[in-house]
């Protein structure tokens, strides 16, 4: 799973020199002593990944056509599956249960949107390199260019329910602008992938 791969890395994870909370994000300016644009770039896209590889954002880019779901990423109950438009299967659609909001009383998440990401874009099970390769592959990630990608994440309101999940659920690290900032800083510094 990426998250094991993630902190065997040693990315996203906070240490002894770090003194951060680990659901903190640095912004893009601690990253200025790194000379090497190639390197800052990277630098700020594992920043970065602290949100990418967080549950909030696992969950909906499932290696299969099923989500996971909790904090623990345990597979979804009831079985699920991802339908031709990412909304559910005929019959068990995924605004079945997942209404407009969060509801409290079932701690069940919502948004308007909801739906997996495309299949095109599973990251569960991927290196960092990889999941930043789909992001940039514009074949595979809706025919998004970088900007359209700093756009996405940084005003998208599904992608902006991760750091309001509601419930027992830990929201991502850091805010959607913070995360936003830093894959702005990453796209103008050419999107360089570990």
């Amino acid at each position: 799973m990426i998250l094991a791969a993630v902190v065997a890395g040693g990315i996203g994870v906070a240490s002894a020199a770090s003194p951060e909370p680990a659901n903190a994000l640095r912004p893009p300016s601690s990253f200025g002593d790194i000379k090497d644009e190639h390197a800052r770039a990277i630098a700020l896209f594992q920043e970065a990944a602290k949100v990418i590889t967080s549950a909030r954002c696992l969950n909906c880019h499932p290696a299969s056509d099923t989500p996971t779901q909790t904090d623990a990423m345990r597979p979804h109950q009831p079985r699920v599956v991802r339908g031709a438009d990412g909304h559910g299967a005929a019959g068990i659609r995924c605004q079945n249960c997942h209404q407009d909001e969060n509801s409290d009383a079932t701690n069940t998440p919502g948004n308007p949107e909801w739906r997996l990401a495309p299949a095109s874009m599973a990251w569960q099970g991927k290196s960092l390199g990889e999941i930043c390769a789909l992001m940039k592959d514009p074949g595979r990630n809706g025919n998004r260019d970088l900007a359209m990608i700093v756009r996405h994440v940084s005003e998208d309101a599904l992608v902006g329910w991760a750091w309001k999940p509601g419930g027992d659920r830990a929201p991502a690290p850091g805010t959607q602008t913070e995360f936003g900032a830093l894959m702005k800083a990453w796209a103008e510094l050419g999107a360089d992938c570990p």
